[in-house]
């Protein structure tokens, strides 16, 4: 099968969350789709080794922030490569609970849904829940942000635990190396260099200053790797 086919699938990119107890936690997901209008029903699917998975295979509850396209890719790499296991998310992010006390995020949300699971299916690497929505809202005006727009615009990476992610092949590069994070696969590109934090293209991987850190998932300039 030439699974690059699978690439042609549209996804939004959505943040979902879920809470047991006092601990609450959430992740970046694209496969998320509503299923049925009444009574609103929708399906998503998260990965095993995920804590966000454990908290709503536990308590069947779960909540989706609708992101905008103006989220930068730091948010998304804070909720997407980070493990909720080795600290808290939300620290430094505006957000607020919805009735089944999952937490919904402020900060670059277009809206948001709540509800609770009423079925789920094991397919191997993740599990497949069912929810039925019991509460919405929306925030502000604002256009979705897609998984294209992350991937094409963005310039974003995808994580191997993901539902779509595609190993491909390395680039050919020209004089200067193209150096990958080793934590969530960023590729830094010194002919693009890095301009949303201040690095201009035609920037060497070499000389970027020492405090410098993946825009993606924050790792250290250290934990890059010279392309292969």
């Amino acid at each position: 099968m030439e699974r690059s086919v699978l690439s042609l699938l549209e996804y939004g990119l959505y943040l979902l969350g879920s809470r047991v107890g006092e601990r609450y936690n959430a992740q970046i997901v694209n496969a998320f789709i509503q299923v049925t209008p009444v009574p609103p029903r929708v399906a998503f699917a998260l990965n095993k080794g995920n804590l966000t998975h454990d908290f709503v295979k536990e308590s069947l509850v779960f909540s989706l922030s609708i992101l905008s396209e103006e989220v930068p890719l730091d948010f998304i790499g804070k909720f997407g490569f980070r493990s909720g296991r080795l600290g808290d998310k939300f620290l430094g992010v505006n957000h607020k609970f919805a009735k089944n006390g999952c937490p919904v995020v402020l900060d670059y949300s277009l809206g948001y849904l709540a509800g609770k699971v009423i079925g789920e299916l094991d397919v191997d690497t993740h599990t497949l829940f069912v929810g039925e929505v019991e509460e919405g809202e929306i925030l502000r005006e604002g256009v979705p942000l897609s998984y294209s727009n992350y991937q094409k615009i963005k310039k974003g990476v995808t994580p191997k635990v993901a539902p779509t992610f595609i190993e491909t092949k390395p680039k050919e590069v020209g004089k200067m190396k193209r150096y990958v994070c080793s934590v969530c696969g960023y590729v830094y590109d010194p002919e693009k260099g890095d301009p949303e934090h201040g690095i201009a293209p035609g920037t060497a991987f070499e000389d970027l200053p020492e405090d410098w850190v993946c825009p993606v998932c924050g790792a250290s300039k250290n934990q890059f790797e010279p392309e292969a």
